[in-house]
């Protein structure tokens, strides 16, 4: 693992499934730089349904760069052993696919 246990749980116990997390959020957590890299991404605000409107502290904006904390927990599931192709499959929002990893960290422990 890349990343102490006791890091990994701490960031994942941060993830909602709803929030994109900025590099410099990803380096005050201690996310490992290759993480940043490889999960980073611009994202697009979608406005038909404010779930795919992205806010940031300026308010709305139409791109942002940084990493979706669902993406984050599924890499930090894979990291601590979880099952997470099963969980893909069987969750279809975001906020579940990070409850149902965080369940079974739990579960685990």
């Amino acid at each position: 693992m890349t990343l102490p246990r006791h890091r990994a749980l701490a960031i994942l116990d941060e993830c909602t499934g709803d929030h994109i997390w900025s590099p410099q959020h990803c380096a005050d957590r201690g996310l490992p730089n290759d993480w940043v890299t490889r999960l980073g991404d611009a994202h697009e605000s979608g406005f038909r349904d404010d779930s795919e409107t992205i806010y940031t502290d300026r308010g709305v904006t139409n791109q942002y760069h940084g990493i979706r904390d669902v993406d984050l927990a599924v890499r930090i599931g894979r990291e601590l052993g979880v099952d997470v192709d099963r969980i893909l499959f069987t969750q279809t929002t975001r906020v579940a696919i990070v409850a149902a990893i965080k369940e079974a960290v739990i579960d685990d422990l």
